[in-house]
């Protein structure tokens, strides 16, 4: 996609994805406090909060992955499916960055056809290998090896994404995950919503 090449366009799009990741965790963990909601643990959880932020993390993904650009957009369909399949593992500060490599590094496999093995992202993301190898696995199934993401639903994500970003200075109204409906249905409801405001006039 020709404008995800254009140098300017991916530091926001990380800075974005980021913002709403941050909002996303944040907000599972306070939810996680004040309900007796059933979360379930797995090996995406860590024992404690990551210190590096998760704009950090992402840029250093970025950085060293040297995968294509789409493979961010592809990773953030795969972290949306992925929590619709999984409603009882809510993305929050404490699994937020090992799905982000393990999004990130599966999207790279099935997009490009060069890209680095399982222990150079362990490395990236300062885990193990065996570790890397666990996480890779569990997603797959957690997202039932739905890897395959078509050009409409491509485009339906990104533009999604220029929109919410061109808002970057205003409230972000993007909710990823404790939703049950997904990008397109939140879309779908925005242009509803603006029809109906245009219709009042």
């Amino acid at each position: 996609m020709t404008e995800l090449e254009n140098p300017e366009v991916m530091p926001k799009l990380i800075a974005f994805l980021s913002s709403l990741l941050e909002q996303v965790a944040q907000s599972n963990d306070q939810t996680r406090r004040v309900t007796t909601q059933t979360q379930r643990v797995s090996v995406f959880h860590g024992l404690s909060r990551p210190t590096i932020t998760i704009q950090s993390y992402l840029e250093r993904i970025y950085k060293y992955a040297n995968c294509s650009p789409s493979c961010f957009v592809v990773a953030y369909v795969y972290l949306d499916r992925f929590t619709h399949r999984q409603p009882s593992l809510p993305i929050n500060s404490f699994n937020v960055h090992r799905l982000l490599i393990t999004s990130v590094m599966v999207s790279a496999k099935f997009l490009d056809d060069l890209y680095y093995n399982n222990a150079y992202y362990a490395k990236v993301g300062g885990i193990s290998t065996k570790e890397m190898n666990l996480l890779e696995l569990d997603f797959l199934f957690g997202l039932g090896f739905d890897l395959n993401v078509k050009p409409n639903t491509f485009q339906a994500y990104f533009t999604y994404l220029q929109k919410e970003m061109n808002l970057l200075h205003q409230p972000l109204s993007l909710v990823l995950v404790p939703s049950s409906r997904s990008v397109i249905d939140d879309e779908a409801t925005h242009q509803k919503q603006q029809q109906q405001q245009q219709l009042a006039v």
